[in-house]
């Protein structure tokens, strides 16, 4: 018989039945129909039956010495409690006497069951029978207990705190049982998660760790990735200790559980950052992360692609671990889609100048198979090893010949695509193949390959004999082509109006008339309006900005962002190293908002890589000096850009003004910054105009009066009166010292309190005796490499200064326009791209009122204060200035700022990923956006 019977609409009186038997003095027929209820329970929760009537008759069978009747009626209570909240009151008695239970199992069954009743009335029971099965003498009892704290945290935190469980918690660290110290530590990382203030409620130790270590060797398989995650969020004090613990976890490499392998591998990531300096150990660390990794892709195809997810972050981050395992990344007949693609972008990853013959062979032959999309994949990466092992480039581009050779037109398109990218990466150096690609322009139909034929006809017209007939043709369609394609054939024409003007003047007068009469594309539009006015104005500014050297493009432009893949790294063996995105991004409530990042590297491993994009520092809270302000380095782009003669740094057309868009062509006026570009000394008013932005007017930076720090009255007779400055780079606070006092005063220095931006002074205060009634002024020059600690508010700065007469103290605030560095203007694509990623719960917004001036002046203002208009454009009459800036401790900050023309108000939206800025950087604005 099956339980099917359970699922159809109930019988007349089949509830009264089931009381009948559930109030029966014979045990079996009690517990058979304790198990039909259960079954019951299970089914109504399919079909939507409801059996809560039999509550009070359930919770009457919990008198009972049967085991597995009273875990039956232990889970219909827990399924039907939260319905029942005053019947559950009745089971009170029967849970607490059994905590007390003789049969260790029935004490655990008691104590988990309540744990899982979330109904305040049973919670408030709960206390005392907890704190004593935490101490029980059975180590079931206890691991049980330890998770039921957490099940408690997260219905009551308040009261976990305030009876005492979490320090009982964090005894059991030191239970004789490794069970009893994993169930623990999992525990108080779940309540560390749930956490409000997103901070650790109990702080790991190297007592503490110890004992996590101890203990790892006889757990079960989650029992270790519960320890290793704990460890994972450990920093260790010293290189030493480091070492200790990476010596301990690594036999966990070998483990046959993927969970296990993956989370000791995380642990061992982040410690090699700490170990940076000791090469020989690190070297040795290295290599047996190889392995393991390895032995991964024998799985099935599921387990193997989470694996390499994980590769792919461990790859950006230490190439060096697998350099020497190509051979486990080529590709099976019989993999899936899914492990084919991620294994042929490890490939890439790890394609170098010693194995490119090898990968090429591979990818040729992928490139014969007849899966569409992963042949387009395997064609795309031979260009990438083109751009990335520039010793291997003319074998690429021989390949990718040879399989323009084979007539497939999926591979023939794709093949132009990557050849376009080859160009921009090598110009001047195979365009001898450019007849070759000619040869096969009418088979192409995708819209991407037939931008990229465009882009290279028009970018080397001077060297295609019939380039004017090759666009002519295009244009016969002009109005069915695809927004990207119309876009480069725009750019092409002029291109070669530019080089043969002799011979194009009425081609290129005939796609201005489409593009700018024809057309409804406004990108297309407002493309066609700066040429045709360029062209019109000043055909020799329209060369130096259209013909103008592009930037070579980037050797790994598929990159993380170096913060986000340090972040990603500390989340490996979850699900945000398999999505390449941090938990922020696809998890909402608890534990979302707490950011991980890898510690600093050891000073002398910063010598040795002054190359690598600065870390951005997290500053601690004020009491547990644990991070709590998120940082993020954007940084530069991946490539630095050619350098181009001053005349000529504008371009308009090196991608076009969609790239500003996020590549979508045909985009909106409305849904991102569009472009702002800065003309050359040839062009500069022209653009300016184009663009509706002005010369920038040399504008000081703004210059706050001193205010009273310290008056005379508590300072015995000193008064210091100061502000802060920047100049040149550097930090100032620029003093007036006054000795209002009787009897002259000497010796003074100067010591700063840990702050929140690590200031410190770089040098020591020079102040000269001062005589009664006589003044001084001073500057004093501070560093942002000192101790940080976050204060309330962030700027504030305490301040201790020292004479012959006395110590004193004080507090000022540091104005948040000298934090702002030099170097923080960001790209525009960057910028973009940046503010997309940022969620939108860490956008801000406040008010400005009494705004003199228009956008032109705010802009000049703002770049003078080290806060730099990435564009500019007119939405709806209004003005939008986007803008970014980076603090001293590499926190970026993006700023759009709304403008109406005649209006003294303007609305400032502000997006970081550490919010706890905007304060700050708000009242800066303000400052300096008032100035005169």
């Amino acid at each position: 018989m099956t339980d099917s019977k359970y699922f159809t609409t109930t019988k007349k009186g089949e509830i009264f039945e089931l009381k009948s038997e559930l109030n029966n003095d014979k045990k079996e027929k009690k517990k058979e129909a304790v198990k039909k209820v259960q079954r019951m329970v299970i089914a109504s929760m399919t079909v939507g039956k409801d059996v809560s009537a039999l509550f009070p008759d359930v919770v009457n069978c919990m008198q009972t010495d049967n085991l597995e009747l009273k875990k039956l009626v232990y889970l219909y209570l827990m399924n039907y409690a939260k319905s029942q909240p005053d019947m559950a009151i009745m089971a009170v008695n029967t849970f607490v006497k059994d905590c007390e239970d003789t049969n260790p199992l029935i004490r655990a069954l008691a104590v988990r069951t309540m744990g899982c009743i979330r109904v305040d009335k049973i919670t408030e029971y709960l206390c005392e029978p907890l704190r004593k099965c935490l101490k029980d003498e059975d180590p079931y009892v206890r691991k049980t207990a330890a998770v039921c704290v957490a099940k408690l945290y997260d219905i009551s935190s308040s009261m976990v705190e305030d009876q005492g469980f979490l320090d009982q918690l964090k005894d059991l660290l030191s239970d004789s049982n490794p069970m009893v110290v994993a169930n623990a530590v999992a525990a108080l990382s779940e309540i560390n998660e749930a956490s409000a203030s997103g901070q650790p409620l109990v702080e790991m130790n190297s007592a503490t760790i110890n004992k996590l270590l101890t203990a790892l060797n006889e757990c079960t398989e989650w029992g270790q990735v519960f320890i290793l995650d704990s460890l994972a969020n450990y920093t260790p004090k010293d290189e030493r200790e480091a070492q200790s613990i990476c010596e301990r976890i690594t036999p966990r490499l070998a483990h046959a559980n993927a969970a296990v392998v993956l989370s000791a591998i995380k642990v061992l990531m982040k410690l090699l950052e700490i170990l940076a300096g000791d090469g020989d150990f690190c070297s040795m660390l290295t290599k047996k992360l190889a392995p393991p990794l390895v032995t991964l892709l024998s799985s099935e195809p599921e387990v193997q692609y989470v694996a390499l997810r994980n590769i792919n972050l461990i790859v950006q981050k230490r190439p060096d671990i697998l350099k020497h395992e190509m051979k486990v990344f080529f590709v099976k007949y019989n993999d899936p889609i899914y492990v084919k693609l991620e294994k042929l972008d490890i490939m890439i990853r790890l394609a170098n100048q010693s194995n490119i013959a090898q990968v090429l062979s591979e990818l040729k032959e992928y490139a014969t198979e007849v899966d569409v999309d992963f042949v387009r994949k395997a064609v795309r990466a031979i260009g990438r090893c083109a751009i990335k092992v520039e010793p291997s480039a003319e074998r690429c581009v021989s390949t990718l010949l040879d399989l323009i050779q084979t007539k497939v037109n999926y591979v023939v398109q794709e093949a132009i695509v990557v050849i376009k990218d080859i160009f921009r990466k090598y110009p001047n150096k195979y365009e001898s193949i450019i007849s070759t690609l000619c040869e096969n322009l009418d088979t192409l139909d995708e819209p991407e390959a037939r931008a990229s034929m465009v882009w290279i006809i028009g970018e080397y017209a001077e060297r295609i004999d019939n380039a004017d007939e090759l666009l002519d043709g295009f244009l016969e369609g002009f109005q069915d082509e695809n927004a990207q394609v119309q876009l480069q054939l725009l750019t092409a024409v002029v291109k070669l109006f530019l080089k043969r003007p002799a011979d194009t003047q009425e081609l290129v007068q005939h796609i201005l008339s489409l593009a700018t009469q024809d057309s409804d594309n406004p990108d297309l539009r407002d493309r066609g309006f700066i040429y045709w006015r360029l062209l019109s104005t000043d055909p020799a500014a329209a060369k130096e900005v259209v013909l103008a050297d592009k930037p070579l493009i980037s050797e790994e432009t598929d990159l993380l962002e170096p913060t986000l893949l340090d972040e990603l790294i500390c989340h490996i063996s979850s699900l945000a190293s398999v999505y390449h995105k941090p938990p922020t991004a696809f998890v909402e409530g608890r534990g979302a908002g707490v950011r991980k990042s890898l510690p600093n590297r050891s000073a002398s491993a910063a010598g040795e890589e002054n190359t690598s994009v600065p870390e951005a520092t997290v500053i601690p809270n004020q009491e547990s000096l644990i991070g709590d302000l998120l940082s993020m380095d954007i940084g530069a782009p991946a490539a630095p850009a050619a350098p181009a003669p001053a005349s000529s740094n504008v371009d308009l057309l090196g991608g076009g003004l969609d790239i500003l868009l996020g590549g979508a062509p045909a985009a909106s006026n409305d849904t991102a910054p569009a472009t702002a570009a800065a003309g050359g000394s040839a062009a500069g008013g022209l653009l300016g105009d184009i663009f509706g932005i002005g010369p920038v007017s040399s504008t000081n930076m703004i210059q706050i009066p001193k205010i009273t720090w310290l008056p005379a009255d508590k300072g015995k007779g000193l008064e210091i009166q100061g502000t802060f400055s920047r100049r040149a780079g550097q930090v100032y606070m620029d003093m007036t010292f006054t000795n209002k006092a009787m009897q002259a005063m000497t010796g003074f220095a100067i010591q700063l309190n840990k702050n929140s931006f690590g200031l410190v002074p770089s040098a020591p205060l020079q102040v000269a005796p001062l005589q009664p009634s006589q003044s001084v002024d001073t500057s004093l020059s501070l560093g942002t490499t000192g101790p940080v600690q976050r204060m309330e508010p962030l700027n504030n700065l305490q301040v201790a200064i020292k004479n012959n007469v006395d110590i004193f103290y004080f507090a000022c605030l540091v104005h948040g326009n000298v934090l702002f560095v030099e170097d923080g203007q960001l790209d525009k694509r960057v910028f973009l791209t940046t503010w997309k990623e940022i969620p939108a719960a860490n956008e801000i917004q406040f008010n400005l009122h009494g705004i003199v001036g228009t956008a032109d002046t705010v802009a000049a203002k703002m770049t003078a204060n080290n806060i730099f208009t990435i564009a500019k454009r007119n939405v709806e009459g209004q003005d939008m200035l986007y803008q970014s800036l980076k603090l001293t401790n590499n926190i970026w900050v993006l700023l759009e700022l709304k403008l109406s023309p005649g209006s003294s108000d303007a609305t400032l939206s502000l997006k970081t990923r550490s919010v706890e800025v905007g304060a700050i950087i708000f009242a800066a604005y303000e400052q300096i956006i008032r100035s005169p």
